[in-house]
């Protein structure tokens, strides 16, 4: 994952004031594939990252069905897969966080430029 890439798409949300419905709204798909995240709504950045990519690791890796089920949930576009490098598990859990956090952003940036 491009560590700036995250960081600096966090503090985007913080300085929209968007960082609560960013949290709200992960918390929400989540629960709509039944995969619960277990996060707080005053978790740190650093902290949501390091769950985000525990999470998606560990569905990589024990719960594959329940992995793709969040990806569709999220609506993670496909084009967006093609540009993963494959390392290892790890590092596309990283990658895939940060798509993640992308599209939940771009979720609740438009619901809140349109409300």
């Amino acid at each position: 994952m491009e560590k700036n890439g995250v960081i600096e798409l966090l503090f985007k949300t913080k300085k929209e004031d968007l960082y609560d419905g960013l949290i709200q709204q992960l918390e929400k798909d989540f629960l709509l594939a039944n995969v619960p995240l277990n996060i707080t709504r005053d978790i740190k950045s650093e902290e949501l990252i390091k769950v985000l990519v525990e999470k998606i690791y560990f569905l990589m890796m024990e719960r594959f069905s329940e992995y793709l089920n969040v990806l569709y949930v999220i609506d993670i576009p496909e084009k967006e897969f093609q540009h993963i490098e494959v390392t290892d598990t790890v590092e596309v859990s990283s990658q895939m966080a940060f798509l993640i956090l992308k599209r939940e952003f771009q979720k609740v940036l438009l619901r809140n430029k349109y409300k």
